[in-house]
């Protein structure tokens, strides 16, 4: 099954990636450098970017004197993120694997590991952050920012069949306290918290996915129904939908001790 997810994930966002690195959500400068002070990595640090994408944030955590690792499954992200952080020379590379490649058992320990938009289309989550710990010095930070769902399950799963629709590569979010559950369970200490208010464009949110559903059905779940928090739409004057989410921020320590 994960064999078939990374698969089906690689081929979704080499589909994506010309409307992805253009994205209002994912290319917010104030996020970006919001995401980078919160991470507090040391200068200098060697920084695992996990599911790196076009190279976004990679570029920020270089243009901060970092140095990075990043993977993603997508060759035409990894092709992007290697001409957008081309200079300075030596100070990323990028390899088109997955997570759990043993190429990246040669390349660790790193000094922090960050992932962005990428725990909602894990198949285990566990897994997910248990991996990026295992190849983290001792002492390290691992930081994980991504979009929340409603703490209701019923709630929660409307808001899942409305993401999967919208995109087939979706599996699930969690719930800001999901995920300090998921840092304590890897053993992570000194764990750290926040969520933070964003807006989303339903069309151009839609059209850079990769459907389920034709648009207008999608449109039409979004607006039936009790609002959700983390995805709350409005209808607006001129037709267009406003929906207002959550994103969390976690932060972890390994622990130093063996």
């Amino acid at each position: 099954m994960s064999f078939d997810h990374d698969r089906a994930l690689s081929e979704a966002f080499d589909g994506q990636a010309s409307l992805f690195e253009k994205a209002p959500v994912q290319t917010d400068p104030l996020a970006i450098e919001r995401l980078i002070r919160i991470s507090g990595f040391p200068a200098g640090s060697r920084i695992l970017d996990a599911g790196c994408g076009p190279g976004l944030v990679a570029s920020a955590l270089v243009q901060a004197g970092h140095r990075v690792v990043g993977v993603d499954l997508s060759r035409e992200m990894i092709d992007r993120a290697r001409n957008r952080c081309g200079t300075p020379a030596g100070a990323a590379e990028f390899h088109q694997v997955s997570l759990h490649d043993p190429l990246l058992d040669g390349l660790a320990p790193f000094d922090g590991a960050l992932s962005r938009y990428v725990l909602h289309h894990v198949v285990d989550p566990m897994t997910f952050v248990r991996r990026q710990v295992a190849l983290l010095r001792p002492g390290a930070v691992l930081v994980l920012n991504d979009h929340l769902t409603d703490p209701d399950p019923e709630l929660a799963a409307r808001h899942e069949a409305i993401e999967r629709a919208r995109d087939g590569t979706h599996t699930r979010n969690l719930t800001g306290g999901g995920l300090i559950d998921v840092f304590a369970r890897a053993g992570l200490e000194r764990i750290h918290f926040l969520e933070e208010p964003f807006v989303l464009d339903f069309d151009e949110w839609f059209d850079r996915g990769t459907p389920e559903l034709p648009k207008e059905e999608v449109r039409r779940m979004i607006l039936d129904g009790p609002p959700i928090r983390g995805f709350t739409p409005s209808l607006l004057d001129d037709g267009s939908i406003r929906i207002e989410c959550v994103r969390g921020f976690v932060k972890g320590v390994k622990p130093a001790r063996a």
